[in-house]
Formats: C-alpha cells, structure tokens, sequence
C-alpha cells in the first residue's frame, strides 16, 4: 500500500467511531470498490453535514454519532435547499466542491434506502430526499480548459523551466545562504523531479511513491500505482521521454551520498529534514512547495506541480491521439482527456497567427 493510502487510512480509521453506526457501515461497504483517499473525503462530507443538521435543530442529539435514521428520513426538500446555500457560503467551496459533496451525501442516502436492509429485510432508510436533487455537472473539460489557458508552459519553455532550476535559480538568490545552501543540495533532484513529470505528466502522487525499483531506465519506463487503481500492489508501466533520462541517471548515482540514504528506505525521491542523519520520502506537499519556489523565480508565480503535468498532456495530446494520452495519463474516461483537445485548439490557432509573413499558402 502507498504511502498517501496508508496515512488516509489510518485516519478514516481514526474518524469512523465517531460517525452514526449506519455511515460506518457505508465505508465499510465501499472499502474494496473505492481508495481510503475518496472515503475520507466522504467522511468529512459527512461531518460536515450532521453538525450542520445539530446546528440547525433537524436532530435531537449532541454529537453527529447521534443522527438517527429516522430524523434522515423526515428532512424535507427544502432542508437539502438550505444545506446547499449553506455550501455556497464557505469561500473555500467552488460550484464543483459542492457538488461533490452533494454527490457524496446522495451515495450515503442511495446506500441506506435502496442497499442496505434491517433484519426483516427492509431498507435501512424508507425516504430518500436526496433523490429529489438534481446535481449539476460543473467541472466541464472546456471549463477546465478555459481556466488553465495562458498558465501552462508553452514548447521550448518547457526545457527552459528545467534549464532555470538546474543553472540559473542560483543567480537569483545569490544573497541568500539559506537558499543557496538548499539549491546546492538539492539541485540535481529537483531537476530530475520537475524534468520527469514534464516529460512524462505523472502525477505528484505517483512520484512520491516512487520507489528506486520502480525505475527502469533502458526502457525509458516507471512503474507507478495509478489513481483509483483497486488494487494496491498492482503498478501500471508509464513511458517516459528520452529527455528525463540524464536527469534521472544523474540523480540516481547522487542520490545515496547526498541523502545519507539508509539500506532499508526504498523511495527515490528523499529529503535529509534538518539535524537528521538519515533521508527519508519526501512528502507530496513539498513536491509542491518546491515547484512553487522555482516557479516564482522563472517569472510565472501562478504555476503549480499539476500544471506540470497539464502542460505535458498538452504537448503530447499535439503528437498523439486522444486515447493515446488519455492511457499515458492514466485517465478513468477520455472525457477527462477532452480538456486537452480544447487547449491545442488554442495553441493551434495561435500558432496559425505566428506564420512566417513571406510564408506562402499552399
């Protein structure tokens, strides 16, 4: 099991007895079909929900493990109505956030009335309101599209970005010891991070869990646990570009002496922490704060790791088809993979406006 699944696990662990009976009862029932990163987020949705119903007087207990059944059951359309204004007024929740948590509220609600039974072999829950509301698809691959428009990197910016991290960086934080010091450490590793999931659009989450025997390199291929995957030992192959393997190569003869790496730690991408002895995994958060610092720096503060990969899928999905990108992505359903189509459109278009003036039509 990866590292991510682990810590979400021990937490959904950690989270479940103090939810109703019959929520638990849920998790349990989705464990095999759904990773411990989705339930946990199921889980909090849920939280959030049955302290809003306690806030609201809808149930007559003081915990949420209090929620009965039956005060499920006597919420009224209207009551739904409320809890979804009451979403819309945490800025931290965007109109796809909420209907996802909507959407996880309407699974919950669909497992108790038309799954589960009590002992006579009745449903657990009789009415189920949720049924009643419409949740509207928001996260449109064009939308997505239009939101990462401008903010990704473009062709040659793409070996310009890796070329700033390894040579330039220190230049610009040359009155800065601390930064330094970090740069000269950890240059050849950052390098080889941001190279290989510009040249091969894993997902931060995949590159954290790395492990040294996941690398193959005279077949320019990983092995990596996909999103999703059921499975937490079965690893898909993802090719990537003849560009990441110096990057690699270099990082992997380092990686031991400059990261005092013990026997038994098998991650390829490690961190030494300050006044430890020993490197350890690095963590996705500083994967990300990583990318940010440099990205800052090369002149686009708006860039972030995911982008890392977007601007790879954009790149690609111009040289390949959309299955082609949609399998080397490691997407659940090319319409994900439609945000790429939307995106060239542009680039192609803007390419048409950078013609040569003396070049001739044909």
């Amino acid at each position: 099991m990866n590292q991510i699944r682990i810590k979400d696990r021990k937490e959904l662990e950690l989270r479940l007895p103090y939810l109703p009976w019959y929520v638990q009862q849920f998790i349990r029932h989705k464990l095999p079909d759904l990773s411990p990163s989705t339930l946990l987020e199921y889980t909090r949705d849920y939280e959030m929900f049955l302290h809003w119903m306690i806030r609201e007087q809808l149930t007559g207990g003081t915990a949420i493990c209090d929620v009965t059944l039956a005060e499920l059951e006597q919420l009224h359309i209207d009551k739904i109505d409320l809890f979804r204004a009451y979403l819309t007024t945490g800025k931290e929740n965007a109109k796809v956030t909420i209907a996802r948590k909507l959407s996880s509220l309407r699974s919950l609600f669909h497992y108790l009335s038309q799954i589960a039974e009590d002992e006579q072999f009745f449903p657990l829950l009789k009415r189920n309101v949720l049924a009643k509301i419409e949740i509207r698809r928001t996260n449109q691959p064009k939308d997505t599209a239009n939101r990462l428009d401008g903010k990704l990197l473009q062709e040659e910016e793409i070996a310009e970005f890796i070329h700033y991290i390894q040579h330039e960086y220190a230049a610009d934080v040359q009155g800065n010891k601390q930064a330094l010091y970090s740069h000269k450490l950890n240059k050849v590793r950052d390098t080889c991070i941001v190279s290989l999931i510009l040249h091969s659009g894993l997902r931060v989450s995949e590159v954290m869990n790395l492990d040294c025997t996941d690398i193959d390199l005279s077949r320019k291929m990983v092995h990596v646990l996909r999103k999703g995957s059921k499975e937490d030992h079965h690893k898909t192959s993802v090719y990537f570009r003849q560009e990441a393997k110096p990057f690699l190569t270099e990082y992997l003869e380092s990686r031991e002496s400059l990261y005092c790496a013990p026997r038994k730690e098998k991650a390829l991408f490690l961190t030494l922490p300050n006044g430890k002895q020993e490197g350890k995994r690095m963590t996705k958060r500083a994967i990300q704060e990583m990318v940010i610092k440099y990205a800052k720096r090369f002149g686009k503060p708006y860039l972030r790791v995911h982008m890392l990969r977007h601007s790879f899928a954009t790149d690609y999905y111009l040289q390949n088809d959309l299955y082609k990108t949609q399998e080397q992505l490691g997407h659940a359903s090319p319409e994900t993979t439609q945000i790429y189509a939307h995106l060239t459109d542009r680039t192609m278009s803007r390419a048409i406006d950078h013609r040569r003036r003396d070049e001739p039509l044909e």
